[in-house]
């Protein structure tokens, strides 16, 4: 395998977090919460823009993987659902625990039923966009609808 394939492969299994045989996924999106709490510290101009490297070296980490494995969305690529998890973490960032722990179930939910438009956008080509874009727009959805909790939690 290539240095670069490697590169790939660590990245887009984020460092081994996709390689788990119960619910990679989920692992995943857990092995993002360090970073999360990173990126926390950061203004939120400089935290979104990180999501979004992250997110553009994800698609060309998706894509290097699905090639060289030959699938169109490998279980084992997570760095989608880090960049997603991430997404919905960062709307809610300032509010505490619960809200953290809301959007991480709801990005969970989204990204594992993709209501909708969800499901269409992981068929959008390039293959590492598609890969990616699912997991971006769940974590765009879970961010609204946590960050709408929040907001009616706290008028109550």
């Amino acid at each position: 395998m290539k240095a670069v394939d490697r590169v790939a492969f660590a990245l887009g299994t984020w460092f081994g977090f996709g390689l788990s045989p119960i619910a990679p996924g989920t692992c995943g999106a857990i092995g993002a919460i360090p970073l999360h709490f990173l990126f926390a510290r950061w203004s939120l101009p400089l935290h979104a823009l990180a999501i979004g490297v992250l997110s553009l070296v994800g698609i060309w980490a998706s894509h290097r993987v699905a090639t060289v494995t030959g699938e169109k969305d490998p279980q084992i690529v997570v760095i989608d659902e880090v960049a997603g998890v991430l997404i919905a973490m960062a709307a809610v960032r300032e509010f505490g625990t619960w809200p953290l722990v809301l959007a991480f179930l709801l990005f969970r939910a989204f990204d594992i039923t993709k209501p909708g438009p969800i499901r269409k956008a992981e068929h959008l080509p390039p293959v590492g966009f598609g890969v990616m874009a699912d997991d971006l727009l769940a974590g765009v959805v879970a961010a609204l609808v946590a960050r709408g909790a929040v907001m009616i939690s706290a008028s109550l």
